[in-house]
This record gives C-alpha cells, sequence and structure tokens, in this order.
C-alpha cells in the first residue's frame, strides 16, 4: 500500500550549506501490518512521513500511496491516509462531536453517512462521554481520542502515526497502542514512529532503523535480532547506533 523508493530530502542552512535530512530511504508498507520506523531524535522519521502525507515535496526519490505518487497526485493521496502525530492539536472552544464532524466534512463526507461514521467511532473509542466537552476541558487522553477519531473519520485504508505517544502517561499510551492494533486487525496499513523499543516490540510486524537519514536495516523483529545476534530490539538498535556512529566520527 505505500512504497517509497530512494526518497530524499536536503535542505539548504545559510551558516551549514547543504543539509540532507533523509537519503535514499526505501521501504514498502502492507495491508494489514504495523510498519514500525524507529530511529532517534533527528533521525529522519517525521521527515520521512510528512512526504508520504504530502507536506513536504522529496529532493529526489519517489512515494506511492495506495497507488497515487505524493507529487503529482497530493490530493488523492490525503484522501488515502489518516495522520496523527504527538503535536496534532485539539481546538480549545471546539466540542470532541464538533471538531470529528468538521474533519469528516473536510472530507465531502455526506451528512447521514458522516452522522453514522461518527456514532461508531464515538462508541468504538469510548467518547460518548466526552461528546459536548470543548477542548480546553479535556485531558490529555481524551484529546489523543478525539485526534484517532478525526484521523480515521473519513475511514482511511492507510494510517500515519508520528511520535503518537510522546509525552503520554502509561495509562493513555497502552490505550493508544490497543487502538492502533485493532486498527491494524481490520486491515488497515499503519506506519508507526518512535524511538520507543517496548512499543515497536509491541506493535510492530516489521520495523525500519534509521539514523541521520539513512536506513541502518529493516524486517521483522526476530529474522533482525537473529540477523544482528542481540537478545531484543533495544540492544540491536544501540548496537546498529554505536556501529554508525563510529563510521561518521572516524
Amino acid at each position: 500500500m505505500i512504497q517509497a523508493h530512494e526518497l530524499s530530502k536536503a535542505y539548504v542552512d545559510l551558516h551549514r550549506g547543504e543539509f540532507v535530512a533523509l537519503d535514499g530511504l526505501s521501504f514498502q508498507a502492507n495491508r494489514g501490518e504495523v510498519y514500525g520506523i524507529l530511529g532517534p531524535n533527528g533521525a529522519g522519521k517525521t521527515t520521512a512521513l510528512r512526504i508520504l502525507s504530502t507536506v513536504l515535496q522529496p529532493t529526489g526519490g519517489s512515494a506511492i500511496v495506495n497507488g497515487y505518487d505524493v507529487v503529482t497526485q497530493p490530493s488523492q493521496v490525503r484522501r488515502q491516509i489518516g495522520f496523527m502525530s504527538a503535536n496534532t492539536a485539539v481546538y480549545d472552544r471546539m466540542t470532541a462531536w464538533e471538531m470529528v464532524e468538521y474533519f469528516g466534512r473536510l472530507y465531502g463526507i455526506e451528512d447521514e453517512p458522516l452522522r453514522e461514521r461518527m456514532e461508531d467511532l464515538f462508541e468504538r473509542l469510548q467518547m460518548q462521554e466526552i461528546r459536548d466537552l470543548l477542548g480546553a476541558k479535556m485531558s490529555t487522553g481524551m484529546k489523543q481520542k478525539v485526534s484517532i477519531a478525526r484521523a480515521i473519520v473519513h475511514d482511511p485504508p492507510i494510517l500515519i502515526f508520528d511520535e503518537a505517544t510522546s509525552g503520554l502517561d502509561v495509562l493513555v499510551a497502552r490505550a493508544m497502542l490497543d487502538a492502533v492494533a485493532e486498527l491494524r486487525d481490520q486491515g488497515k496499513c499503519i506506519v508507526f514512529s518512535t524511538h520507543i523499543m517496548r512499543e515497536a516490540e509491541r506493535l510492530c510486524d516489521r520495523v525500519a532503523i534509521m539514523h541521520r537519514g539513512r536506513l541502518l536495516a529493516e524486517g521483522n523483529l526476530d529474522a533482525l535480532r537473529e540477523q544482528h545476534d542481540q537478545p531484543d530490539l533495544e540492544e540491536l538498535f544501540f548496537e546498529l547506533i554505536h556501529q554508525q556512529e563510529a563510521v561518521v566520527t572516524a
């Protein structure tokens, strides 16, 4: 459902010259799986996901999202995806229902189908108690539920989560991961970026490990652990990052 080929993104910095944020990233994410993109801050995870969601244009390479090109067919791509990050805003002066309804209308969903879709979402995500609550009065967990609902109100086949659990307490983060797993079981293709290895081990079917814009390793967790002779994903992650840092600083 997602095919990225040699994606790159470079910026011109007045002081440092050209800065390469993404350097030849290639991967494929499929229907009914959670594809994890792992890496420390500055690895290029957010840059890659912003290209896939058409917020940024790549400097080079290509990406196809459910049959549509992110550069030449951005409006079609946006209809295929739901995007959520830790920085997704919730409007203080709108209720939960109003916010999700607003985004549903942006996607052109007709009144009756939208109402039926929202009733189902509010029930499944256990949001009925916050239906009429203003954003300004919501807890962090409540806001996350609203963000999920508005990301999936148009029932997209592909969902992109960019560090979506960052800053959440343990209970809210667990609920968030459970929601992602349920969406995968419904057949969605999910791209999930994180720097928390335990999340990736619990949730991801396959992972890509990135550092300084480059792909260091990719595959399912068991195969990667065996290939690199490491007992768990965290040790594998640190070993790969350490090796890459040694090469860069040599």
